[in-house]
């Protein structure tokens, strides 16, 4: 059984400048699993990076108010939001709420390097 504790999961800034934790990466763990799980915060009154994946993403926005931007398009999101990000959108989130924006993110296929560009 694996069980990881998000507390010992090391924290490191993001190529889209997220605070972000791994929690699971079958390139970083024995395991069997298609998709990466990473918990990210975005600090009060900053916004990521624009970037862009070639693969799929889902955010699932645990605590903090964002507004989510898809290629041009911008939503409200708030607790309980899931946010499908297809493949080789252009995307950046703000946190424009008062406390900082927390949520989970899966990448299917698992995230590398290579299959993300940041946008300046």
């Amino acid at each position: 059984m694996l069980v990881r504790k998000l507390q010992n999961c090391n924290e490191f800034t993001a190529g889209d400048g997220t605070l972000l934790r791994e929690l699971l990466h079958p390139d970083k763990q024995s395991i069997d699993l298609r998709y990466s799980l990473a918990h990210a915060i975005v600090p009060v009154g900053q916004t990521s990076i624009a970037h862009a994946l070639t693969t799929s993403e889902v955010y699932y926005i645990l605590s903090g108010i964002g507004d989510m931007t898809i290629d041009g398009e911008t939503q409200r999101v708030v607790p309980g939001d899931a946010v499908y990000i297809p493949p080789n959108a252009r995307q950046h989130i703000h946190n424009c709420g008062e406390e900082p924006l927390v949520f989970v993110c899966i990448v299917d296929p698992a995230w590398r390097k290579e299959d993300e560009t940041v946008f300046d």
